[in-house]
């Protein structure tokens, strides 16, 4: 009777820590901070798609099946939302503008203190991540190995991952530093097989702290 009992306080338990779950990915606070997508930036986006994926699309539409988290390596959210916003990528990123003039951006950014910023559609094309950016949505963090991120991003993090995760299929969690596992599968798709670049952000610790928490979401890491 006593193991009964314990196992249905467990299971009550449970189901309450879902439910809290569930009350926050549904009332999750995103800001929204659109960048803009013009028609110049669809038709930079469809070239993109076609001559590095391999899709031929009429809209820069994706089927958003990994979450991956970055770092910009500096700057506020408001001088990354510019950066993010220019059409075009800078001069001094020649080997990224030498594959595509289209600038780099994400789908989210996130401040120091949590909060949340929606830059662009998830599942609308950006460009954030080589060989899969035409299924990922990319979240950025504002900090740097310098500047490490906190424990109120690691909070925000794992309520927009879990959010994005009952509105779309997704299937990996995975960090910028962590993408190359992905070059032999069949997820990957890089027509230039020397495009790729080593990452180190977010960093181990802040996967790991972020992982904890939606441990119960048991999304993969590598293919």
């Amino acid at each position: 009777m006593l193991e009964i009992r314990l196992k249905m306080r467990k299971c009550i338990l449970l189901l309450f820590v879902n439910c809290c779950f569930l009350f926050q990915a549904q009332n999750l606070k995103i800001i929204q901070k659109p960048i803009d997508y013009s028609k110049e930036k669809i038709n930079l986006s469809l070239e993109y798609m076609k001559e590095h994926h391999g899709l031929d699309q009429k809209t820069p539409k994706i089927t958003p099946k990994i979450i991956v988290l970055h770092y910009t390596a500096g700057g506020t959210v408001e001088s990354n939302f510019k950066y993010f916003n220019n059409l075009y990528l800078e001069n001094q990123r020649s080997t990224l503008k030498n594959q595509s003039p289209l600038n780099v951006s994400s789908h989210f950014i996130i401040d120091r203190d949590g909060t949340i910023y929606q830059l662009v559609d998830p599942e609308m094309f950006a460009r954030h991540t080589i060989g899969l950016n035409y299924c990922a949505i990319g979240v950025e963090n504002i900090g740097s190995k310098a500047q490490p991120l906190t424990d109120k991003q690691v909070e925000a993090n794992a309520e927009l991952v879990r959010f994005l995760t009952k509105k779309y299929p997704i299937e990996y969690l995975i960090g910028h530093s962590e993408y190359g596992v992905f070059r032999n599968s069949k997820l990957w798709k890089e027509s230039n097989p020397k495009y790729f670049n080593g990452k180190a952000d977010p960093g181990d610790d802040f996967m790991k702290k972020v992982r904890t928490k939606v441990m119960d979401l048991k999304l993969k890491s590598q293919p």
